[in-house]
């Protein structure tokens, strides 16, 4: 990794001369050669691409800058030789915002954006610049921002079994099979990610008895894709003391079949028994997996990410890797409600050079709509209840609420369900109706809903009013929509995932991936924002294609409304001078290319606060 406060070489080797050598490229074109004269000592500034360098993607080209130094008299003026640290040239920059201009050549010094514009204008910057690369006509947008994952269980799923991306039940059970057959007698079968919505042929839950033959000696707990739901065997069910006579914990279940079984399919707090009993990881293992997950995140273009529920230990672990400067992009932490109470005390908290920002509540009301776990107003279409709630009760959400407006915090509350949406929103009111607006910290709260997938068009209005802003994922909805006619029946799609509807209303969306329960990849997002198709550019009934996003604003979801959304869309989100400096460069124009296209565009390069975090082929952040 390019640590923050060493990135000051050239990409290449520094040369003071350019004789054909091996292994790099024999013919040169010169792009600038530029005399400096100092008390009678003849500098030269070459500025060479070298394109024929095998080592380097033809999209980054090959830079070799040399600036010899060798008096502090200059004959150039200092006026006319601004510094910089990073001088990017030859690039398609879109500024993003609401105006999104579009330049070729911008330059950052100390972490901020200190000029934008053309390549011609840009050549006056050359001279000073620390660092000069030519992207070869890549596309520079604003940082990206991932408005909604969990970074620690990215990094996890680099180091155990991943079920994401199996295609069939029978593929699934096989590499759980291969997965247990590793683990000791005795020891927790673990590993995440299936999910039935994306198989093949037969689609169901798995259950107990589906890995029970190959893990009579050792529990299992293997948490279905969206975390909220999870597969337990028969040896976790005794250890746990979980028979059939358990009764459902609130905000939670215990899947039982037609003869009254337990099934071994855990929901929601349910998940918590089994929790309790799988010994706790290390400090060291815990840090790793923190430190995969930003490497994860920068090769695929996040600059930023909003963590939905870090715990107090993992931002511990995780202001260490700050400390070692380790952090590969920033993050902004939202603390489960149960371990909210020192925030509520304390308040927010920003660290000093902006990578590690403390400001919300992750709360949690119901469960998922692919376990039929999220809370509808009618019951489902192929259930015959109506899913659940009380993750979190009304006891338990209004004292943290209060505190939040007495603390100036924010509130990220993870809703699915259309009942859910509407309760959640009167419970907003309530508490915001119970407290003299004196004692509120601030008025502009900007308190969220995260993904929010089924929405009254009543409480789509709601949303605007209160601004309350809609934290959303445009790879749930494509994943799905293969399920949800089944699920919730044609009328109920027309609210279902209402983007655009929302937009137009003036509610502002932040996008995000929810990884690990999805890929955690822009790309993904994005085309899946503009089309709301599958990924191989088909749809079905229900889909409502007039419900995608223009690409503009799919920009704005992942650059400028994030920023907006935690209070810093004066600080980044967009590019112009005197912003911080966030970057993410893909080889790719999302904004004009064929949509298939962008699915398999490639990141040249992420920039964080003015450092290059990944560049391609290059970085060593890379996990093992």
């Amino acid at each position: 990794m390019v640590r923050h406060g060493l990135q000051r070489q050239s990409l290449v080797d520094t040369e003071l001369s350019m004789p054909s050598q091996p292994g790099r490229c024999a013919m040169a074109e010169k792009r600038e050669s530029r005399l400096i004269l100092s008390m009678g000592v003849c500098t030269v500034l070459k500025i060479l691409k070298c394109s024929a360098d095998k080592r380097w993607p033809a999209s980054v080209g090959c830079i070799v800058a040399t600036v010899l130094c060798v008096s502090a008299t200059v004959a150039v003026a200092q006026e006319d030789c601004p510094e910089s640290d990073l001088l990017l040239i030859d690039a398609n920059i879109y500024t993003g915002g609401d105006d999104n201009t579009s330049h070729e050549a911008l330059a950052i010094k100390d972490g901020v954006f200190s000029f934008i514009g053309s390549n011609d204008a840009a050549s006056r910057w050359v001279c000073g610049a620390r660092q000069v690369v030519s992207l070869d006509g890549s596309t520079v947008f604003p940082g990206f921002t991932d408005s909604h994952q969990h970074l620690e269980g990215i990094g996890r799923r680099t180091k155990t079994l991943s079920l994401f991306g199996t295609n069939t039940l029978e593929q699934t059970v096989t590499e759980i099979e291969g997965w247990a057959a590793q683990i000791p007698a005795g020891q927790w079968v673990l590993g995440r990610g299936w999910i039935e919505r994306e198989w093949v042929g037969e689609r169901r839950f798995l259950t107990r008895w589906d890995v029970d033959p190959f893990t009579e000696s050792k529990p299992l707990f293997m948490p279905r894709a969206d975390g909220v739901s999870a597969l337990v065997n028969s040896k976790a069910l005794i250890l746990a003391g979980i028979t059939r006579e358990t009764p459902d914990p609130a905000g939670g279940r215990f899947d039982r079949n037609n003869e009254g079984e337990l099934t071994g399919y855990v929901l929601g707090n349910a998940m918590e028994p089994f929790r309790n009993l799988i010994p706790a990881d290390t400090d060291a293992y815990v840090k790793d997996n923190l430190r995969r997950g930003m490497a994860v995140n920068a090769s695929r273009g996040w600059t930023s990410t909003h963590d939905a529920g870090m715990s107090w230990r993992e931002l511990r672990l995780l202001q260490e890797l700050r400390y070692e400067g380790a952090m590969a992009h920033r993050v902004y932490v939202a603390v489960p409600i149960a371990q909210a109470g020192p925030l509520l005390e304390q308040g927010a908290e920003q660290s000093d050079d902006g990578l590690i920002d403390l400001g919300g509540v992750k709360v949690f009301i119901d469960g998922t709509l692919g376990s039929r776990g999220a809370a509808l107003l009618e019951p489902y279409t192929d259930a015959n209840h109506n899913g659940f709630m009380n993750r979190t009760t009304k006891a338990e959400l209004m004292p943290v609420l209060e505190g939040a407006l007495r603390n100036g915090l924010q509130i990220l509350t993870h809703v699915i369900g259309d009942r859910a949406v509407s309760v959640t929103l009167d419970w907003y009111q309530e508490a915001w109706d119970a407290l003299p607006r004196g004692d509120w910290q601030r008025e502009d709260l900007r308190w969220r809903l995260e993904h929010a997938q089924i929405i009254p068009i009543e409480d789509q209005q709601r949303l605007h009013d209160m601004n309350v802003i809609a934290s959303m994922q445009p790879s749930h909805a494509i994943g799905d929509l293969n399920f949800a006619p089944a699920r919730l029946g044609l009328e109920r799609l027309q609210v279902a995932y209402p983007w655009r509807p929302l937009l137009e209303r003036g509610v502002k969306i932040v996008g995000g991936s929810d990884a690990p329960v999805e890929a955690g990849d822009p790309r993904i997002e994005f085309y899946a924002a503009i089309t709301r198709q599958r990924l191989d550019g088909t749809s079905g009934a229900g889909w409502h294609p007039e419900h995608a996003v223009s690409r503009e604003d799919a920009l704005r979801m992942f650059t400028l409304w994030p920023a907006y959304s935690i209070f810093h869309e004066e600080r980044r989100g967009s590019i112009s001078v005197g912003k911080q400096a966030d970057l993410s460069i893909f080889d790719t124009d999302f904004l004009r290319a064929k949509p298939a296209a962008i699915l398999t565009a490639k990141t040249v390069m992420t920039v964080v606060n003015g450092r290059i975090a990944y560049i391609a082929d290059r970085s060593t952040d890379t996990p093992d």
